[in-house]
């Protein structure tokens, strides 16, 4: 069965289909709640989408169909789809259903459905644990980062800029590698808020121009680059990138310094550097040719080809790629089972694996940042990146 609501990691995910026709009748299940006197956010949404995989009985066909719609209506809005045909049951039990919400908004939609899960939760005794800030209550303005089944999770949180990276979220994110790499959680997983995984550096960054000119800027900027993809290169535990959706820069870059890579198979792959006349960073110079070969690497990295997350993980970037409809579930029930095993063993053979390897990394960082401070300086660059402001504002 398609979509998340029916794809769950329980035993019970797969249901005779007599039993979903006979339960169909009443697609209105009621489920008492107290409504929040705002609706619920993305970052709550996703947050239900995951606690979906811990339950551990068999919630009934009726709440599975209740689940199914609220969840297509959240992420698609009111049923948009040709009605299935009488004799393709389950599609018909299914898109009955979705269609039964009407027109209730996307956010309410949402709402109900992360009210709905927190009380199929609630009712197994509250066996899913609330998500805490990890570290010692450290919050970030742009991330979400919490520990939980010990996973620390890293989730960037700007989904109206589809996560682009500000300066202010490049500190961020090593101070929150460097607070992972102490906490004691066993992985650490990054991932987007919202539709996309992330959009890269946020172009903005280069309309900041500090008194010292282009040159400072360039420096803080090259010397802020180096220091963040080392807080990659250096993390001593397993890291594993969740790609929620589309990514393109240095976002792509780095990934050939994580231990897993999943993508949902909506995600696609970016890196169009020389079309800002830029050039490559996040020590993709090197990992991407030995990861992909040079041939490919060169069609990424030099000619801007994007890459589809089937294309991404036949070349070795992606490790997996899982339909969007049960990415999260799917995902995060192999994440949990991973952070079940022995730490120690988990640290010390990623630091034998990483090892060799560590002061090449280091030097194509230096190399890249150097080479990439001289393109922010260069006019090229600089006609580059308004050439883009100004189509984009023509959009």
């Amino acid at each position: 069965m398609a979509g998340v609501a029916l794809k769950l990691s329980a035993p019970w995910r797969f249901v005779k289909l007599r039993s979903l026709v006979r339960f169909s009748t009443n697609p209105s299940l009621k489920i008492h709640t107290t409504a929040s006197p705002l609706m619920a956010t993305v970052e709550q949404f996703e947050q239900a989408k995951t606690k979906l995989s811990t339950l551990k009985n068999d919630p009934g066909n009726e709440a599975k169909l209740k689940i199914y719609a609220l969840f297509k209506q959240a992420t698609q809005g009111p049923c948009n789809t040709p009605k299935p045909g009488m004799l393709d049951f389950v599609n018909k039990v299914k898109w009955d259903a979705w269609k039964s919400l009407g027109s209730i908004s996307q956010d309410e939609a949402r709402q109900q459905y992360c009210d709905l899960i927190g009380s199929l939760v609630t009712a197994e005794g509250g066996t899913s644990v609330v998500a805490k800030p990890a570290g010692s209550g450290t919050t970030y303005e742009t991330l979400l980062v919490t520990t939980e089944d010990d996973i620390t999770t890293i989730k960037l949180n700007r989904p109206a800029k589809k996560n682009a990276i500000t300066t202010e979220m490049y500190n961020d994110i090593i101070a929150a590698l460097e607070q992972a790499a102490k906490d004691d959680s066993v992985i650490t997983v990054f991932t987007g808020a919202g539709d996309f995984y992330c959009s890269g550096n946020d172009l903005s960054n280069f309309t900041k121009i500090p008194e010292g000119g282009v040159d400072e800027m360039a420096k803080k900027g090259g010397d802020l680059l180096r220091e963040y993809v080392k807080a990659y290169i250096d993390f001593p535990k397993p890291l594993v990138a969740v790609v929620n959706g589309p990514a393109v820069g240095i976002s792509v870059t780095v990934l050939g310094l994580f231990d897993l890579v999943y993508a949902t198979d909506r995600a696609t792959f970016h890196t169009p550097f020389s079309q800002l006349g830029q050039s490559a960073e996040g020590c993709s110079s090197y990992t991407f040719p030995k990861i992909m070969g040079n041939a490919k690497a060169s069609e990424m990295l030099l000619f801007n080809k994007k890459l589809t997350a089937a294309q991404a993980c036949e070349l070795g970037l992606v490790t997996e790629v899982f339909p969007d409809s049960s990415f999260q579930s799917e995902v995060w029930s192999r994440l949990k089972a991973y952070a079940k095993l022995p730490p120690n063993s988990l640290a010390l053979s990623k630091q034998l694996i990483r090892s060799m390897e560590k002061d090449r990394l280091h030097a194509v960082n230096d190399a890249e940042v150097e080479r990439l401070m001289e393109r922010w300086t260069s006019d090229e660059c600089f006609n580059a990146v308004m050439s883009f402001f100004q189509a984009k504002a023509k959009l």
